[in-house]
């Protein structure tokens, strides 16, 4: 089967591109013709002013979805005039019937219902472009584009104003979009690449003024033009936002311990700020940041010990991401390797490495800082004209500190050091942007004083070059990146990344690792390889990504493993065009391979999976993964390569029509070993209600259930033995997810997410490693018997020799780990970029008791029990800008 998959693989990628026999006509390049105005439309969604009579509409609109090339289901035209202040646009979206017509509310860059899109790439550098979406309902929805349309960034948010009508003929948008809120050169004469895509929300169709195919690999490349526009200069850009917050937090009173009350109430201040210092170049800035307001991130527990990567949801560091994201592999086969970057800033800003303990004593107490205070951050980011993007970030964290209580005397320990972040990041455009060369830097400094805090690294430094090269009208595209990273600090602190999860090399079977305990520091590389060709019905993508042992991107980067060599291959046939039942289909084809730098193969696999669209807007998906070989070197935590049992998983999703009032999706997986020792399954309901136009939420249940007879549990050091301590584990996840919101007008917004977790685990049938490269489970664990261990004050004994005299103890690994986590914001923006935001907030986190027979008992003795906090807040804002 595979032989076959290979062949076909070399005829699908000299296959021509599948075009219509109209294309060729169709992506003609279209010209809009703009005029300048001496007096400004009024922007009240009349279109009668005298200023609109002096352009012609653009029309001609060409469908994209769900049938390619064709008439649109509903005509749509536009037009544009400007001044020396602002674009001035006028949309005449017609609807033969406008009862029909959407009129779904939202927050911000909710793009709901029927709308309508503007994209201008004013750089007119064929890569980069920002866009503007009126929908019909009034909600503004922006986003700056960059890659040639392969990264959409929805935290641009630009200050403009627009309105909304519906009338008999159908709806109408006007808009005033600010110059100071575009970038562009300041030559004479502009010219500046264009799209306008209109959504029939009813048809789920997509239509475009300038035509580019469903299956095209570009998007801004493909752009009309605007011409016309002349005498315009480019404006500084000057916005400084300051805040005001008030904070009361209540929570569970604890007798004796005055650092738990029972409430803390705050006032701060902070201020965060854009000044364009160029025209291309802005510099962003924020002092004292708060993130109150941002929603809390989702409940995640594993076993497995990798860490678990968060989305950046801040707005300072979600803005202009793009720019300083630099994930290693990015591939369309996809693996646990792609959440590798060399800047994660969840970093900034996150606890304290080390966590204060008090004694054991009864009158002992800590107030340990939560979150490490970031005191000022700032980024300089812009593209020049000739295509140099560049960007430059810096933040400071304080030195935190703990204050512990012990029997009535008071002093503070250090948790955390001052640290500076430096990110730095260029990349240059060629080749009509066919071509980018770019490079990336970042530095972390730590200002380490105290002995306590030396297993940290003083100072860390990666570095990485990327390539990405685009021919044959961008239908192929080889993709390469190269990354180094340099970590030095005490020997304390490198034996102890040397030996940690990551890296491990301590292994006792890792004969190409040199363990070296008066190393100071530690300098490792990697990167990744590609070639891929899309723009066609059949696409492919082919490529290696590697980490070197010695590899450490955890300071301010995102690293889940090292040593690892991964090759990986994705194939895929997409149908775009409706045919039979569907409106569209995909099947795509993958499979992975593995090894480590000592040249140990570790990992095969195969997975096939296939994505339908149907006719009545229903959808399914459904695949299987083969596992040929799963062996691990991080399982026994530091101890030899381990053979995990190989195995199958199959997975099913469906999603009803998600234009109707009330739709449904579903979801479920189940993957089994093959000698039925390891097994899980789990399934996730969601339903989504919207009652009226202003209101919709969402609540779905989700349940996992997950057995293994070789769960990793702790290492035992023992008369010159080392037991790898495993055991059979149940752990079963539920968890529900309610989401409201309720849209007022599209700028008062009220928003509540609660998401109550719960999962338990219970360990049984102990056993001890003797083999771990066995494939017979039997012959490479060594279960203990009854008589051998037993369960008291919650350590369990081990009779190793069974000799009747307890060997060793460890503790019992059963859990119970419930958590409860909502939030309530309230967000009015009263005028453009201003803002008032009232939250609450509702957190628990509780361990409750293993034994519980049912799950829904530690659902109501924990999450609804006095240990609740509650956090209430007030923030606003005001814009000042240069108009």
């Amino acid at each position: 089967m595979i032989r076959t998959l290979l062949i076909a693989v070399i005829c699908i990628s000299i296959v021509p591109n599948n075009v219509h026999g109209q294309d060729a006509d169709l992506m003609t390049p279209k010209v809009y013709f703009t005029n300048r105005v001496t007096q400004a439309p009024m922007i009240d969604a009349d279109i009668s002013d005298p200023a609109w009579e002096q352009v012609a509409w653009g029309e001609g609109f060409t469908q994209r979805s769900p049938y390619d090339g064709i008439a649109p289901t509903q005509p749509t035209a536009f037009k544009i005039v400007y001044d020396d202040h602002a674009l001035y646009v006028a949309f005449r979206c017609y609807h033969t019937d406008p009862e029909h017509i959407e009129s779904r509310m939202s927050r911000r860059d909710g793009f709901a219902g029927d709308l309508v899109e503007l994209n201008i790439d004013s750089y007119n550098d064929n890569r980069s472009a920002f866009s503007f979406t009126p929908s019909v309902s009034g909600v503004k929805g922006d986003e700056f584009v960059t890659d040639d349309g392969n990264f959409w960034d929805t935290s641009w948010d630009p200050v403009w104003h627009v309105k909304t009508q519906i009338d008999s003929l159908g709806w109408i948008a006007e808009a005033v979009i600010p110059l100071s809120q575009l970038r562009f050169s300041n030559q004479d004469e502009q010219v500046w690449g264009i799209q306008v895509m209109r959504h029939d929300f009813s048809k789920e169709s997509r239509s475009l003024w300038q035509y580019i195919p469903n299956n095209a690999s570009y998007w801004v490349s493909g752009f009309g033009e605007l011409r016309g526009i002349k005498g315009i200069k480019p404006k500084r850009q000057i916005e400084i936002q300051p805040y005001v917050l008030a904070q009361l937090d209540t929570y569970k009173k604890l007798p004796g311990n005055r650092f738990a009350d029972g409430t803390d109430a705050s006032i701060s201040a902070g201020i965060d700020g854009k000044i364009g210092v160029t025209n291309d170049i802005s510099l962003d800035f924020t002092v004292n940041p708060d993130f109150g307001q941002v929603e809390a991130d989702p409940s995640v527990l594993n076993l497995d010990g990798f860490q678990i990567f968060f989305n950046e949801k801040r707005p300072f560091f979600v803005q202009n991401r793009d720019l300083f994201n630099y994930n290693i592999s990015g591939s369309e086969a996809g693996g646990a390797y792609d959440s590798d970057n060399l800047f994660y800033s969840r970093r900034i800003g996150a606890s304290p490495h080390r966590l204060a303990r008090a004694d054991d004593g009864s009158e002992s107490y800590v107030d340990q800082p939560e979150f490490t205070s970031i005191l000022g951050a700032a980024k300089l980011s812009g593209k020049t004209p000739k295509g140099l993007s560049i960007g430059i970030m810096e933040a400071i964290t304080q030195r935190e500190r703990a204050l512990v209580q012990i029997n009535g005397t008071e002093h503070h320990e250090a948790v955390e050091p001052i640290t500076n972040y430096f990110v730095g990041r260029l990349r240059q455009d060629f080749n009509e942007g066919n071509t980018v060369l770019g490079g990336i830097v970042t530095l972390v400094n730590r200002d380490i004083h105290d002995p306590s805090l030396d297993f940290l690294h003083q100072n860390a430094q990666t570095g990485g070059l990327d390539l990405v090269h685009r021919w044959n009208d961008r239908t192929w595209q080889m993709n390469a990146r190269l990354v180094f990273s340099r970590v030095a600090g005490s020997t304390t602190a490198i034996q102890r990344t040397q030996s940690n999860f990551e890296h491990g090399f301590t292994r006792p079977d890792a004969d190409h690792l040199d363990y070296d305990p008066e190393a100071t520091e530690l300098i490792g590389q990697g990167g990744n390889v590609s070639v891929a060709k899309y723009g066609s019905d059949f696409k492919f993508q082919t490529g290696m990504t590697w980490r070197s042992p010695k590899l450490e991107l955890n300071d301010v980067g995102f690293m889940r493993n090292t040593d690892e060599i991964n090759h990986y291959y994705w194939m895929g046939y997409h149908k775009q065009d409706p045919y039979s039942i569907f409106r569209s289909t995909r099947l795509n084809y993958n499979h992975w391979a593995r090894w480590d730098f000592g040249g140990k193969n570790l990992y095969r696999a195969v997975s096939m999976n296939f994505h339908a669209d149907f006719m009545n807007f229903w959808n399914v998906t459904t695949g299987i993964a083969y596992e040929n070989l799963d062996m691990t070197n991080n399982w026994l935590r530091g101890g030899p390569t381990y053979r995990r049992s190989a195995g199958m998983a199959q997975w099913i999703s469906a999603n009803t029509d998600e234009r109707k009032a009330v739709s449904f999706s579903v979801e479920g997986n189940y993957g089994f070993g093959f000698d039925y020792l390891v097994r899980g399954q789990n399934i996730g309901i969601n339903a989504r209600v919207q009652p009226s136009d202003a209101i919709n939420f969402s609540i779905g249940p989700s349940w996992e259930n997950f057995e293994r007879i070789d769960q990793y549990v702790t290492t035992i050091n023992w008369e010159g033995n080392t037991r790898y301590i495993t055991g059979y584990v149940n752990q079963r996840t539920l968890s529900f997810t309610l989401r409201v919101n309720y849209n007022i007008t599209p700028d008062l917004t009220l928003q509540y997410y609660g998401q109550p977790f719960i999962s338990r685990g219970r360990y049984s049938r102990f056993n001890y490693v003797v083999d771990p490269l066995a494939s017979d489970k039997s012959k490479g664990l060594s279960l203990f018997h009854n008589d051998q261990i037993s369960l008291g004050d919650n350590l369990y004994s081990v009779d190793d020799n069974k000799d009747g005299v307890t060997d060793y103890e460890f503790e019992n690994p059963d859990f119970n780990f419930v958590q409860f986590r909502s939030n309530l914001v309230a967000r009015w923006e009263y005028q453009p970029g201003s803002e008032i935001f009232l939250v609450w907030t509702q957190g628990n986190t509780a361990f409750g008791q293993p034994n519980e027979q049912a799950l829904f008992d530690s659902l109501s003795d924990n999450i609804f029990g006095d240990n609740t906090r509650n956090t209430f807040l007030i923030k606003m804002t005001y814009r000042f800008l240069n108009k």
